[in-house]
C-alpha cells in the first residue's frame, strides 16, 4: 500500500489524500487528548476510573468537560502553580477547539480546478444580522497552519500527560 506524499499544496490527489492524512491525524490526536480528561477528572474529584468514564460520557461537548475540569480544578485546588498550570492547559485545549471544529463540522467544496474549501456551517449573530457559511480555501498557508496546530496539540497531550505524572493523578 502507497502512503501519500505530504504536500502543503492542497491541490490534485496528492493534495486531497495530504489533507485527508492531516484530518485523519487531527482526529486522532484530538480524541487521544480528550481521553485524558478522564484522568483529571478522577484525579480532581477521587472518584474511580470507571465513574469518571461515565461522568465524562454524560457530558455531550467538549467545552462542557473543559469547563467541568477548569471548574473543579478552581473548587479543589489551592491558588498557586498547579491550579494555574491545569487552568492553562484547559485554556489551550479550548482554543484548539476552533482547528478542530473548522475541520469536522464543516462542509468540504472539492472543486473541478483542484482546489478545496471548508464551509462552516456555524451561524453567528452580530447586533444586526447573522453570518453563516464562512468559507476558508486550503492553500499551503493553511496547510502550514494546521501543521502547526497539529504540533500544538501534540505538545499539549504530552504537557498533559506530564502534569498527570508529576501531581500523581491516577492513570491506570
Amino acid at each position: 500500500m502507497n502512503t501519500p506524499a505530504v504536500t502543503t499544496d492542497p491541490s490534485g490527489e496528492a493534495g486531497l489524500d495530504s489533507v485527508l492524512l492531516r484530518v485523519g491525524k487531527l482526529n486522532y490526536a484530538w480524541s487521544n487528548t480528550e481521553s485524558l480528561l478522564v484522568h483529571l477528572l478522577a484525579g480532581l474529584t477521587g472518584m474511580d476510573k470507571d465513574s469518571a468514564i461515565v461522568v465524562f460520557l454524560s457530558i455531550s461537548s467538549t467545552k462542557g468537560r473543559i469547563e467541568l475540569i477548569e471548574r473543579l480544578a478552581k473548587l479543589r485546588l489551592s491558588a498557586g502553580p498547579k491550579q494555574r498550570e491545569l487552568l492553562e492547559l484547559m485554556t489551550q485545549f479550548g482554543r484548539l477547539s476552533a482547528v478542530r471544529n473548522r475541520y469536522n463540522h464543516s462542509i468540504w467544496s472539492f472543486q473541478e480546478d483542484g482546489s478545496i474549501s471548508t464551509i462552516l456551517m456555524r451561524i453567528a449573530d452580530r447586533r444586526d444580522r447573522i453570518r453563516m457559511g464562512q468559507r476558508h480555501m486550503l492553500d499551503g498557508d493553511q496547510m502550514a497552519r494546521l501543521d502547526l496546530d497539529l504540533e500544538t496539540l501534540s505538545a499539549l497531550n504530552r504537557s498533559i500527560w506530564r502534569y498527570l505524572q508529576e501531581y500523581e493523578y491516577p492513570i491506570e
